[in-house]
C-alpha cells in the first residue's frame, strides 16, 4: 500500500543532500549533495547521472538512441572527469554560457524508466534541479516506491484545517479558509467573498507568485491579476479566490528564479522551464477542484484566460458553467511573457 509519509521523508532528505532510493534506483541529488556525501555514496566514481529528457536535448543528446525521446528521463554514462562541479554544470542550464564546451556525454539505455520518472517528479516536489547521481545499489536514508510519490502528491488528502473572517480592501465581507494535507508542507487558501446565494460562484485560480504578488514584479502580470480578480469577484456579488501554493507554474520559487536567469539570456518562459528539465506547466488543478468540493461548490464561473484551467477543473469533477475573460494592463517588461502565454501555451488574452 502506498505510504505518502515516505515521500515526505525523502523530500526532507533530498533538501539536505542525503541519498534516497526509489525502487531499485539509489539516488544522490546533484544540487544539494557535497563532495563528502558523494564520496560516501559513490567511492568508485561509477554512479551514472540521471537528468530529464528536455535537459538532455539542450545538451545535444537527442541524436543518441537512448535519449531520442525528450519526454523520457535520460541516463548519462559517468566519465572520469565528471566530478561534483562538472555534474552541477551539467544539471544547471543557467551555467551553459559559462561552460560552452560541456561534454562529450553518452546516453545509455535504462531499464528503470518508471522509477526514473518518479525520481524526477520527486525532485520537482522538493524544489531542486531534476538531476541525480544514480546507482543500482548502495545505502540510502529513505526507501520509497513510485506509488508513494503519487500518493504524496494526491489532492485527495487535502482537508480544511482553519477558517476565519478576513476583511480585505476589495471586500469587507470575506472569509479565509486554509487547506492542508497530512504530509505536504504546502498550505493552500481560499478567500470567500460575499454570501453564497445558490448561483455558481465567480472563481479565480491564482497560483502563488511571490515576485509579482508581494514584490510588484513587472516581469509578469500576476500581481495585477490577483487584485483585479478580487475586485471582479466583489463586483459579482459573491465568489471565491483560490490561492494555490504552486509557485512558478509548479516548479517552486528557486527554480522559477533560475528560469528568470534563462529569460535574461534570451529564452522565453516555455523554453526556460524545458531547459531546466521541467514541464512547461507542472501545476495540478485537481488541488483547486478538491478545495471547491470541500467548500460545497461543484459548478463555477471561472475567471481565466487559460483553457487548461477549465480542462483541469472539469477533469476533476467541477463543472465550468462559464469562462469569464480576465484582462489586465501590460507593461514593457512583460510584453514578451504575455505573448508567450498567447502563442505557446494557448491563453486566450
Amino acid at each position: 500500500m502506498p505510504e505518502p509519509r515516505a515521500a515526505a521523508r525523502a523530500i526532507d532528505a533530498l533538501r539536505r543532500g542525503w541519498p534516497v532510493a526509489v525502487g531499485t534506483l539509489h539516488l544522490l541529488p546533484i544540487e544539494t549533495a557535497d563532495a563528502l556525501r558523494l564520496e560516501e555514496f559513490d567511492p568508485q566514481m561509477q554512479a551514472d547521472i540521471l537528468i530529464a529528457g528536455s535537459r538532455a536535448a539542450t545538451l545535444k543528446l537527442c541524436n543518441q538512441g537512448a535519449a531520442a525521446d525528450n519526454a523520457q528521463p535520460v541516463t548519462i554514462a559517468r566519465a572520469p572527469w565528471i566530478d561534483l562541479v562538472a555534474a552541477r554544470a551539467l544539471a544547471d542550464p543557467a551555467t551553459d554560457l559559462a561552460n560552452p564546451m560541456q561534454g562529450p556525454f553518452r546516453a545509455i539505455e535504462s531499464d528503470s524508466v518508471e522509477m526514473a520518472q518518479a525520481a524526477l517528479e520527486l525532485a520537482r516536489l522538493t524544489g531542486i534541479l531534476p538531476a541525480f547521481f544514480v546507482a543500482g545499489d548502495g545505502s540510502a536514508d529513505v526507501y520509497l516506491t513510485p506509488e508513494d510519490i503519487v500518493a504524496y502528491d494526491s489532492a485527495d488528502r487535502l482537508a480544511i484545517v482553519a477558517r476565519a473572517r478576513l476583511p480585505v480592501d476589495a471586500a469587507e465581507n470575506a472569509e479565509i479558509v486554509a487547506f492542508r494535507s497530512p504530509e505536504s508542507i504546502s498550505e493552500h487558501v481560499a478567500l470567500i467573498i460575499g454570501t453564497p446565494d445558490g448561483s455558481p460562484p465567480l472563481v479565480r485560480l491564482h497560483s502563488e507568485c511571490l515576485t509579482g504578488d508581494v514584490l510588484g514584479s513587472l516581469k509578469c502580470d500576476c500581481g495585477p491579476q490577483l487584485h483585479a480578480a478580487l475586485s471582479e469577484i466583489a463586483d459579482a456579488g459573491w465568489g471565491i479566490l483560490l490561492y494555490l501554493r504552486q509557485e512558478g507554474r509548479g516548479i517552486g520559487l528557486i527554480n522559477k528564479l533560475r528560469a528568470y536567469e534563462l529569460q535574461d539570456q534570451g529564452f522565453d518562459t516555455v523554453d526556460a522551464n524545458l531547459r531546466l528539465g521541467f514541464a512547461v506547466d507542472a501545476r495540478d488543478f485537481g488541488v483547486a477542484a478538491r478545495m471547491l468540493k470541500l467548500l460545497g461548490q461543484a459548478k463555477v464561473r471561472l475567471l481565466t484566460n487559460n483553457p487548461a484551467k477549465v480542462e483541469g477543473l472539469e477533469a476533476a469533477g467541477v463543472f465550468v458553467a462559464e469562462r469569464v475573460r480576465h484582462v489586465v494592463a501590460h507593461n514593457p517588461h512583460n510584453e514578451r511573457y504575455l505573448a508567450t502565454k498567447r502563442d505557446r501555451t494557448g491563453h486566450q488574452l
